[in-house]
């Protein structure tokens, strides 16, 4: 399989999702320019249907489907954001849809599947992280013939993504450097095509969280290796790194960085505190990784993706306590 997506494909996508999608607002942080000394602008994609930016790539995807593949139902695996698109889709297409998530998907993100779906979706809690739920997804696709939506590994659902990135540098056509969160690839391989089309000299950075470092030792590597991962405020940020995605992310992606576990709450309590936003540890992890000087912005203008609100209050007091400092 080979995913090579280009900035036609975005545009089509982009036409497609026009009055099904948010146009997420674009906002210049004050406290984040200051800090950095840079211009700072975030998208606020934690204020999209479903909180999450998931949502286009799979409406996307769903809406490809043939008249079969709607008879025969689909199947997906999902961290808890990709679910709840392709069960808002399924629910408007009257499609069958089994949907597989880890046990580490919070209680909120299976509470808005369920309620999304609207009887159209059988929700299954798989192993504790993303790579169980998605094995356990392709061995029922190919055992009951449901057609397998991947949340990263797709045309349609990359091309999606990549709406958010057109958006963007529609919005803020000069941008120099973008911070995008990373997990299998999908978002930061449509939002750096759609970017670097635009403005072909941005810097494009992806962001993870350090209890999952699957994109740092591939980076390393060169090559996606196994790895192990642990329980993290980025829920959202679960599962291996892409083999598929990962040559062309190479090509398109100035670098990645990590951050920490306190590092991530420090960005959820500061967006609430400094922005009065409910942002998941997923969505924070850009605003983390300039707090913590772990990207240099250097004069340049910004951009921070900011992916993803769903988050329990619980979750977010206890960050707020764990960043332990006013902001």
């Amino acid at each position: 399989m080979k995913i090579s997506p280009g900035i036609t494909d975005i545009l089509m996508a982009a036409r497609f999702l026009e009055g099904r999608v948010r146009r997420t607002p674009v906002e210049r942080s004050g406290p984040l320019s200051d800090i950095s000394g840079s211009d700072v602008l975030l998208k606020w994609e934690n204020l999209q249907t479903c909180g999450s930016f998931k949502l286009r790539g799979a409406l996307n995807k769903m809406y490809s489907l043939n008249d079969d593949e709607k008879r025969r139902g689909v199947i997906t695996a999902s961290s808890g954001n990709h679910a709840q698109g392709v069960a808002m889709a399924a629910q408007l297409l009257g499609v069958r849809a089994v949907i597989c998530v880890p046990g580490s998907c919070p209680g909120t993100k299976r509470d808005a599947i369920i309620s999304r779906g609207a009887g159209m979706v059988d929700l299954k809690v798989i192993g504790r992280f993303y790579d169980e739920a998605e094995a356990e997804a392709k061995k029922i696709s190919g055992q009951e013939g449901l057609v397998y939506i991947s949340a990263y590994e797709d045309h349609h659902v990359v091309c999606g993504q990549g709406t958010l990135g057109l958006e963007f540098l529609l919005d803020v056509p000069d941008l120099d450097l973008l911070i995008v969160p990373i997990s299998g690839g999908g978002l930061i391989t449509g939002v750096a095509t759609a970017a670097r089309a635009l403005r072909p000299g941005i810097e494009v950075i992806g962001v993870h969280a350090s209890t999952n470092p699957s994109w740092k030792a591939a980076w390393t590597e060169g090559s996606v290796v196994p790895v192990e991962e642990s329980d993290s405020y980025a829920d959202a940020l679960s599962g291996a790194a892409s083999s598929v995605l990962f040559p062309l992310i190479r090509s398109l992606v100035s670098g990645v960085v990590d951050v920490s576990e306190r590092e991530i709450a420090r960005g959820i309590a500061f967006l609430h505190s400094r922005h009065h936003q409910v942002v998941e540890g997923a969505g924070a992890v850009g605003v983390a990784s300039l707090l913590a000087g772990k990207v240099k912005c250097n004069g340049k203008r910004t951009g921070i993706v900011i992916s993803g609100g769903n988050i329990g209050d619980q979750t977010v007091l206890k960050a707020i306590e764990e960043a332990g400092e006013r902001f």
